[in-house]
This record gives structure tokens, C-alpha cells and sequence, in this order.
């Protein structure tokens, strides 16, 4: 089972989000089940749940772990193909966001469209990393920083571009021939509280992601660093 994928078809997102069938993956992110252990959790009748079962199947967001038998009865026993998805923007592909339609380093809306791009992008990876049997070479930083004030935080942003902006033109070779180029993401925003949305004012968290456009060749499983 993998710890995250991502759902890139507009039916199996559809799918996913279907309350009861959404309760069935939580359940067989736990552990595999049958239809009939899941009903008695769920409250539905075991024809019912063995019918979203199929259609979850169907769709790669669930698998066989294998079979038992209860009586005169062969159980299939389920399990998720994850521990939990994320909805590519793709799924929307008519619709999803583009960030190179406006660029505005201070707009919370643009921030969405580039966070919205690094997950299309990253999931098309994953899936493509997969199929060829390579490993998908990511790095991504997460921290969190209190701010004294809006100065210290605006001053923050001043040197944190200067310095991720050096870094871009010390290693940047566009004339590499074997050269693959590397999307950099950095981000700052207000850290969420967990009762309650945060406010404009709240502590900003810094994030900085790098390179999910790089594929290595040695095959082997997907590894994130």
C-alpha cells in the first residue's frame, strides 16, 4: 500500500468522493475487509457495500488482498491501494489552475494555482516513474517561523528571494545538452490553526519544494527525499 497517491481520472475522482465510498477506504486504509465485516461497520447491506466495492476496484482505488473462506462462502478480502489521495488538478484539466495566466508573488490566490500546478505535476511524475520502474528524484523543505513583526517578515521574504534567486543563476546551465530542468517552488503563508482557519495575521509558515521534474534511471522502487 502506498502512504499517498494521487487521483487523476475525473471518474475516480468523482468516485472518491462519494460519502459511503469514502468511508470504505478510511476503513480499508486500516486493514483489508471483506463486504460482509465492512457492512456491520458502515450500516449497509452486504450486497450494497460489495456493490461500492466493485466500483472502487474498478477504478484502482481499491485491490484484492486475497481470499477467504466462511462457511460455504469465498470472502474477497479488500484493502486501498493507499493510505490516503489527493485530487490532481488534472481531474478539472478544463477548468484547473494556471499559474502563468497572472504571476503575483503577493497574491494567497496565485500561491493556490502554483500549489495546484506542483501536485498535477508531481502526481504525472509519480505515475510515469512508476510505469518505467525509476526513481523519482524530489526534495522538499518544510519549516514554520514566528515573526516578530511584518518588518521582520518582509525582511525575511527580501533575503530568503535573494538567496533561492542566487542559487538559481550560480547552478542554472541552459545550455547543458544533457540537462534536465528542475521546477522551484517556495512558499510563505500564515500557519492554519486547528480549530479555525487562520487569519491574515497569524505566524507565516515557510515552505520551500524543489525538483519534481527530475527522473533518475536506476530502476527500483519510487524513493522521496
Amino acid at each position: 500500500m502506498l502512504d499517498v497517491t494521487v487521483i487523476e481520472d475525473p471518474e475516480a475522482a468523482a468516485v472518491s468522493l462519494d460519502p459511503v465510498r469514502a468511508r470504505l477506504l478510511a476503513e480499508l486504509a486500516a486493514g483489508p475487509a471483506s463486504a460482509a465485516m465492512l457492512a456491520g461497520k458502515v450500516g449497509l447491506p452486504r450486497q450494497k457495500v460489495n456493490y461500492h466495492l466493485k466500483t472502487l476496484e474498478r477504478h484502482g482505488l481499491v485491490e484484492l488482498a486475497g481470499e477467504r473462506r466462511k462457511g460455504n462462502v469465498t470472502e474477497r478480502m479488500m484493502r486501498a491501494t493507499a493510505a490516503s489521495y489527493v485530487i490532481s488538478p488534472q481531474a478539472l484539466a478544463a477548468v484547473q489552475p494556471d499559474p502563468d495566466r497572472f504571476r503575483d508573488q503577493l497574491s494567497a490566490r496565485w500561491l493556490l494555482a502554483l500549489g495546484a500546478r506542483l501536485v498535477r505535476d508531481v502526481g504525472l511524475l509519480v505515475t510515469g516513474a512508476a510505469k518505467a520502474r525509476k526513481r523519482l528524484a524530489t526534495y522538499a523543505l518544510d519549516g514554520e517561523v514566528t515573526f516578530a513583526s511584518a518588518a521582520d517578515r518582509a525582511a525575511f521574504i527580501e533575503e530568503l528571494t535573494a538567496g533561492v534567486s542566487a542559487l538559481i543563476r550560480k547552478y542554472h546551465d541552459g545550455d547543458a545538452e544533457a540537462g534536465r530542468p528542475h521546477r522551484i517552488v517556495v512558499a510563505v503563508h500564515p500557519t492554519v490553526k486547528p480549530e479555525a482557519a487562520a487569519e491574515p495575521e497569524a505566524v507565516p509558515r515557510t515552505e520551500a519544494v524543489a525538483g519534481p521534474e527530475a527522473v533518475e534511471p536506476p530502476a527500483g522502487p519510487e524513493t522521496t527525499h
